[in-house]
């Protein structure tokens, strides 16, 4: 007897969410301790009012990394790749790799001590040891996972820490009570004073320049054909709103718990601040979804870097050879150190800012162009409201990447 037309829809959604990975992987990288800050101080600060601001960012990353994975996939070449070979003048296609080796290669480990550093915060919470123990130790099973050069085994790990996040940061928030009514008035725009830089930050930490190059390079490792567009597709957007679903919820907790207006320095002392407003419980699973979202991101970033570095490089994408594991050691090795030796990289991180600054207007302007280009991707090229919609996005990523240059140079 044969399935219903409903069954057959329900066990075609039921294949899809098996699909969930590459998307899941970016979620992991873009809700790392920055993200967990940012939130936090918001929440804090503002209360519920800035919710509306996840929600456009989220949409924001959807519309970039679903161009950015079709990419991948019906072209089978990384944004890397993609950049290196559209120049045809030797000066622009140089200029172009040094900019990519400069933001996602330095920036990628400019702030891989933040990420080693803030899920070590989580462990150091839950178990009273020092963050400077569990620093290097965060850094060597992060580099044990990619020396493996399995990218299945990587997936997966990445996939159940990203599941474990969401447990923790979502039932962190129940726990608090949160006022539904003000969650959902949340969503109607509104810009209190001096809420602006917390705008452009929460709208930074989700649309990440290096996710792009990432996501266009690990939808290759997961399929093959582009006919399997529908299921990369329900891997991007569900994992990409499911990640700002935790840190919907990640906001939801600091305004819950926080009067309006409270300064949060150290998210890690926030999870202790939690213990006796909310309860032990509260305080276990904030830390140990900070610990998640550390792990994550300390795992994602370096391999980003390589993705990104061997593209632009033309080198063969495999996460066995050795200069693609010099890459992510590198990055790796430089936030370890960073970590352990208490070394702040500010002009490092400065110059990784402008870098990224830069390149995140110039990566979505060419994305649009290269997904226009029929040569490339035949019937897969962008419908005019995918271009309309990606055109709203590159204004708002000009935007951030003018006001980023601005904040190095002083002006705010």
């Amino acid at each position: 007897m044969g399935l219903t037309q409903r069954e057959e829809r329900t066990v075609g959604v039921a294949e899809r969410l098996k699909a969930i990975g590459p998307g899941a992987m970016v979620a992991a990288a873009f809700i790392g301790p920055g993200t967990v800050t940012t939130a936090s101080v918001t929440g804090a600060r503002f209360g519920y009012a800035l919710i509306w601001t996840i929600a456009f960012s989220i949409v924001a990353t959807v519309i970039l990394q679903e161009m950015s994975a079709r990419l991948g996939l019906v072209s089978r070449e990384g944004l890397g790749e993609a950049l290196r070979t559209q120049f045809d003048n030797p000066i622009a296609s140089a200029a172009s790799i040094a900019l990519v080796i400069s933001a996602i290669g330095i920036g990628t480990a400019a702030y891989e001590a933040g990420n080693i550093l803030g899920g070590a915060a989580g462990l150091a919470t839950l178990t009273g040891v020092s963050e400077t123990l569990w620093a290097p130790l965060m850094g060597l099973f992060a580099g044990v996972l990619l020396f493996t050069g399995r990218y299945k085994l990587i997936e997966k790990a990445l996939v159940g820490l990203v599941v474990l996040m969401a447990f923790s940061f979502l039932a962190a928030a129940l726990l608090v009570g949160p006022d539904l009514g003000a969650v959902a008035g949340g969503f109607v725009p509104s810009v209190p004073e001096g809420s602006l830089f917390l705008i452009t930050g929460l709208i930074g930490t989700t649309i990440v320049g290096y996710n792009l190059f990432l996501h266009a390079s690990s939808v290759q490792e997961r399929w093959a054909e582009p006919s399997e567009l529908p299921e990369c597709r329900t891997d991007t957007i569900a994992s990409i709103v499911g990640g700002g679903v935790i840190t919907l919820a990640i906001l939801v907790t600091a305004a819950a718990v926080f009067p309006v207006g409270t300064s949060i320095d150290d998210v890690g002392r926030m999870a202790q601040q939690l213990e006796p407003l909310a309860g032990t419980h509260a305080k276990v699973l904030f830390s140990v979804g900070l610990f998640a979202a550390g792990f994550t991101s300390a795992t994602t970033a370096p391999l980003a870097g390589a993705y990104a570095t061997a593209g632009a490089l033309g080198w063969e994408r495999d996460l066995t050879s050795t200069r693609f594991r010099a890459v992510w050691g590198t990055i790796l090795l430089v936030g370890v150190l960073s970590s352990v030796l208490g070394y702040s990289p500010v002009e490092v991180i400065l110059f990784a800012q402008v870098a990224n600054g830069v390149l995140l207007p110039i990566v979505a302007l060419f994305l649009i162009y290269v997904m226009n280009d029929r040569d490339i991707l035949g019937n897969y090229t962008n419908s005019p409201a995918q271009n309309v919609l990606g055109g709203i996005v590159t204004l708002v990523v000009v935007w951030l990447g003018v006001r980023t240059l601005l904040e190095v140079a002083g002006v705010f």
